[in-house]
């Protein structure tokens, strides 16, 4: 009986007291509209809501309310809705297309109507980060407030402005860490720290269901969550835009504006991130103050990076805000103030500063609007003002990459055209038809900028996150300046294939290894029980398509050797021809024209790679996550992922390649570590990441050593006297936050197969320095004599440990081999230049004999 009237005293005090907790100040209210406690059954702050009830009550103020109508702006992968609330006046939203129509002038640099009488847009978006739950309940707050309220400030903001509350940027995240919060809430509940309730195990709700940090993927745009949204903002170009999270349960609240962009030259105009923060910050302080709430500014976090909810909008024309609120990781947890931190306060933080934003959007909207016009009307002022007037693009050997690249592109609105003449730029000649250019003269100039250039110099040594995202160089994207300005048609869309299937051929069909969609071709055609071979010398020969040259991993699937008929694999070859954009040929020979011929024993038989992934705790959620994205979503190939814990459940005979991600692996006893040398002696491949690469060495898996520092060097040097207060931007500036560097590339080794040029873009953001090789033919990749190409490092970084060290070796093990990367070549799922040396280690790390 206790816990019943426990619980029930706990529910009526909140439902009583929330009210006035939270929106008293906006009374009165229509009672027509229901409260979110109304239709959940709990108050806000009880307990965490789903998203599916976030939905539902969304879609019931759209039902009962002529100021709310609701927009469904994509899927989640586990199918959980993107759902934005439109809000303004019933006569707003009743004209709401014809508005939006009106607002796009703002965007138009050769536009110059009157747009004072429109409405300030403004986006509320709330909850990227799964497990920083408040700011979607605040949400649900801030959607009924704006439709119940009958209060003539609330009327005011409606008249003033359109609001779209976007409640929950990462759904099946929240869904995760909603689970985790209600399941293990204590009835009373528990404030200690270490309970189980605030210490979520990985993988967390931050990320989305492949592990992905969605704040990182609006430059990117990798995601279903990210592409849905970048497709609703370019409709809308919304003048402000919010970005809530949450930090540790110990701090405050922070709000704009941010530390100080790190960039020497920020492409973003200086009247965002001083008179507007400015003006805007007046108001969060003032709002927050009135509710004894303490906060701070200015300290941390930058804007750099164009990829956050708090910086991509800036580069848009807009104001982005973001907001960070302690965390109760919970429902209620202690601080170390001894002060109890509940997770209504949080959402009153949340909700007030939503409030403070509307407020000061209407208060600011002729100088946003202005802002907005000054904005993209400097773009084109900007770029003519630089010698370059074009870049141009594409890579003749791998339609498939570019066209993922072009793809970027169009999904911010850059303009892109088709090259109407061949233009040599760089040592490097681009050809129409294969190639495209793209203006620098347009109104997405900075996106443009972001693209294509690079840059060494900073003002700052300790970022937030990343220093470089030149996406063509993520591309590996052969790529240059030109000073022409001759566009031929403009390009709205990917391209579809043109190829045609091969004839038919009772001998051998032949694919090609460069393109990007060539290893899933090859894992289907194997699912289906195809026989394949790799050829691993090139070789020129007579096709049905004409005399061809194909390079280093070119697939043959030879008819006599297949176990299924002629006319089966006829049909696989010709769906992979449609399927994967790749131009496929037959032929009835196997006598070459030159280089090795068909029946060659350079032409390797390849097996069905089996894969496992050991993930779970130590375990790097972001690397296992972008892992099983790549396998899942561009190569349809399975991969069991296995948790550490469950090492000795492990049968090795069933996989011949296990990934090692980056993590720690001290669950892997001596004992255990000798199961997997002992498979790996038996002719199988470990792939290795990052710190697993270094694990891998320090736990004399293989013969190979990092590279340190030399001892008499460090005991040698005299300890120079800093600054106390400097220690973090000293400690800070020796790590490698993200950058890009240079890498020479064996192309002649199975790792280099499909790659045409020895020189690649590599992304590095750890500090794990592989010595090259102690086998000459070990090394596939090293970095070149001058390997900086984009983002920030110290010199000393520089000059001792990168340019001595190597990306990517190979080490022997009995008949077995170690792949080690000490770069991370699947990126957040946008390194599509190196993502081949990853596949190549899967498919091909079979046959990789490494010369002592």
């Amino acid at each position: 009986m206790k816990f019943y009237l426990t619980t029930l005293l706990v529910c009526l005090s909140l439902l009583v007291s929330a009210q006035d907790y939270f929106f008293k100040k906006f009374e009165p209210f229509n009672q027509d509209i229901p409260t979110p406690e109304d239709f959940l059954g709990y108050p806000i702050g009880y307990q965490h809501t789903r998203h599916d009830q976030i939905v539902a009550y969304l879609e019931k103020l759209a039902e009962v309310s002529d100021r709310a109508t609701i927009t469904y702006y994509g899927n989640t992968y586990e199918h959980r809705k993107l759902v934005i609330l439109n809000i303004s006046t019933p006569e707003n939203i009743s004209n709401l297309e014809s508005l939006r129509t009106q607002h796009l002038k703002a965007v138009d640099p050769n536009n110059s109507d009157d747009l004072s009488q429109l409405p300030i847009f403004i986006n509320l978006g709330y909850n990227v980060h799964g497990n920083e739950p408040s700011s979607s309940e605040a949400a649900l707050l801030t959607a009924y407030t704006l439709v119940a309220s009958t209060n003539s400030t609330i009327t005011n903001y409606l008249q003033q402005s359109v609001i779209f509350v976007d409640p929950t940027i990462n759904p099946d995240g929240r869904d995760r860490h909603t689970h985790w919060a209600n399941t293990h809430k204590g009835n009373p509940l528990v404030d200690d720290p270490i309970d189980i309730e605030h210490s979520e195990l990985s993988p967390s709700g931050r990320t989305n269901h492949y592990y992905f940090d969605l704040n990182r993927d609006w430059w990117l745009a990798i995601h279903p969550e990210s592409r849905g949204k970048l497709n609703w903002y370019h409709q809308w170009y919304p003048n402000v835009v919010t970005d809530f999270h949450e930090m540790g349960s110990n701090s405050t609240y922070f709000f704009e504006p941010m530390k100080a962009n790190a960039s020497k030259n920020p492409i973003m105009p200086k009247e965002n991130y001083t008179t507007l923060n400015e003006a805007f910050a007046k108001h969060f302080a003032e709002d927050l103050d009135a509710i004894g709430s303490m906060y701070f500014t200015k300290e941390v976090f930058d804007g750099t990076y164009p990829g956050y909810g708090s910086s991509y909008p800036d580069l848009q024309g807009a104001l982005a805000l973001l907001f960070e609120q302690a965390s109760s990781r919970g429902h209620v947890q202690k601080q170390n103030t001894g002060k109890q931190i509940t997770f209504a306060f949080t959402i009153r933080n949340q909700y007030t500063s939503s409030f403070a934003t509307i407020r000061a959007s209407v208060e600011n909207k002729s100088i946003l609007y202005n802002y907005q016009r000054d904005f993209f009307k400097s773009a084109l002022a900007n770029a003519s003002r630089s010698s370059t007037k074009a870049y141009v693009f594409g890579d003749v050997d791998d339609p498939v990459r570019t066209n993922a690249f072009l793809d970027k592109l169009l999904i911010h609105k850059v303009k892109v055209y088709e090259l109407p003449r061949n233009i040599t730029t760089g040592g490097k000649t681009f050809r129409p038809g294969s190639s495209y250019i793209v203006p620098t003269r347009q109104p997405q100039y900075r996106m443009v900028q972001s693209a294509f250039e690079t840059y060494r110099e900073y003002t700052d040594s300790v970022y937030y996150d990343a220093s470089a995202w030149s996406l063509a160089n993520f591309y590996n994207m052969p790529y240059g300046g030109t000073s022409s300005s001759q566009l031929g048609n403009e390009v709205t869309a990917v391209p579809t294939a043109s190829y045609t299937a091969p004839a038919k051929s009772n001998y051998a069909y032949i694919m090609p290894w460069k393109p990007y969609s060539a290893p899933a071709a090859l894992y289907y055609l194997q699912s289906q029980g195809a026989v394949a071979t790799s050829a691993f010398k090139p070789f020129q020969i007579t096709t049905d398509k004409g005399s061809r040259s194909f390079g280093y991993g070119a697939i043959v699937l030879p008819v006599g050797r297949q176990l299924i008929s002629s006319d089966s694999l006829f049909t696989l070859v010709s769906h992979v021809v449609n399927e994967w954009d790749l131009d496929v040929a037959s032929t009835q020979t196997g006598y070459s024209v030159s280089g090795i011929d068909l029946g060659s024993g350079n032409m390797r038989v390849l097996k069905t790679p089996k894969a496992l992934m050991l993930v779970g705790d130590g375990v790097s959620s972001y690397e296992h996550g972008e892992v099983w994205h790549l396998l899942d979503t561009r190569v349809g190939m399975p991969i069991t992922k296995v948790p550490i814990r469950n090492f000795n459940r492990i049968n090795f005979n069933n996989y011949t390649v296990m990934v090692m991600v980056s993590g720690g692996y001290q669950q892997l006893d001596s004992a255990k570590r000798a199961r997997l040398k002992s498979w790996i002696r038996d002719g199988n491949t470990l792939i290795t990441i990052r710190s697993a690469s270094a694990w891998a060495i320090n736990s004399k898996l293989v013969n190979e050593s990092t590279i340190k520092e030399p001892k008499d060097t460090a005991k040698s040097k005299t300890v120079k006297r800093l600054n106390y207060g400097d220690a973090r931007e000293h400690i800070g500036k020796k790590q490698v936050g993200g950058a890009i560097f240079q890498v020479d590339l064996d192309v002649t080794h199975p790792l280099g197969f499909g790659y045409t040029r020895r020189l690649l873009p590599v992304y590095r953001n750890s500090t794990v320095w592989l010595a090259p090789s102690k086998s000459p033919y070990g090394t596939v990749g090293k970095y070149t004599a001058n390997p900086h190409i984009d983002g920030f490092i110290t010199n000393d970084n520089l000059e001792k440990f990168l340019k001595p060290s190597a990306s990517l070796i190979v080490s022997p093990v009995g008949r077995g081999r170690v792949v080690m990367f000490a770069d991370n070549p699947n990126f957040r799922g946008s390194w599509y230049g190196t993502n081949r040396l990853f596949l190549n280690a899967l498919f091909l790390g079979q046959h990789i004999q490494v010369p002592r």
